[in-house]
């Protein structure tokens, strides 16, 4: 039975002017990540990211000695665009701290989710979902796949499996943590959410949500 770990890239430059690359915990948070994976006994497996910079490096920093195949279905949302459709004056609601900007995304992500006039959640976990089935697909028996993607994609995967809307999808992305792991198994009755989330192999103090 193939196994797919999902893996939400390390920290990324929250604040900074170009966001997309890892900050030192994230550098860190990665090489972490390459040993919990090697530490799991992957069977020959097959490394992917998106093409976002942050799931690249996190893949290249993690896995190194595996060749880095890249599908842009599995980056992540626009959270910037989000905010500017669906929060409105979001900059003057926003006070510069993590936890300000994660509660205008929990609207604009919730709002997104529920909307089916503009058909973007749809398109997006659509997307998602399809790749997740192309790349079981491809596997050769006795092979398993480590993903490098983010937190909305990996919310995606785990609401479809669970038959959560809106609220649900909010919930798992609100609490994915950067470097975890989330393990998928594949079988005759289809594929089971092993695990959502698991982050016991990053220490205390490198454990970060944004």
């Amino acid at each position: 039975m193939p196994v797919v770990h999902l893996v939400r890239h390390g920290q990324a430059s929250f604040g900074a002017e170009d966001y997309d690359h890892l900050s030192n915990l994230g550098r860190e948070q990665a090489r972490v990540v390459g040993e919990a994976l090697a530490a799991r006994g992957l069977r020959s497996p097959v490394a992917i990211s998106g093409t976002l910079r942050r799931q690249r490096d996190t893949g290249t920093i993690a896995v190194p000695d595996l060749p880095l195949q890249v599908d842009g279905r599995w980056d992540e949302y626009d959270h910037l665009g989000l905010l500017k459709r669906y929060v409105v004056d979001s900059e003057t609601r926003h006070d510069g701290t993590s936890a300000s900007m994660q509660r205008l995304l929990d609207l604009a992500l919730a709002s997104w989710v529920r909307d089916g006039d503009h058909g973007g959640w749809p398109v997006f976990s659509g997307g998602v979902v399809l790749a997740l089935a192309d790349l079981v697909s491809s596997l050769s028996s006795g092979r398993d796949a480590v993903v490098f993607t983010s937190g909305g994609v990996i919310a995606a995967v785990c609401a479809e499996l669970l038959g959560l809307g809106a609220d649900g999808v909010v919930a798992l992305n609100r609490v994915a943590v950067n470097g975890a792991i989330t393990k998928l198994a594949f079988g005759a009755r289809g594929t089971t959410l092993v695990t959502f989330n698991e982050h016991a192999h990053l220490p205390p103090d490198a454990v970060t949500y944004r």
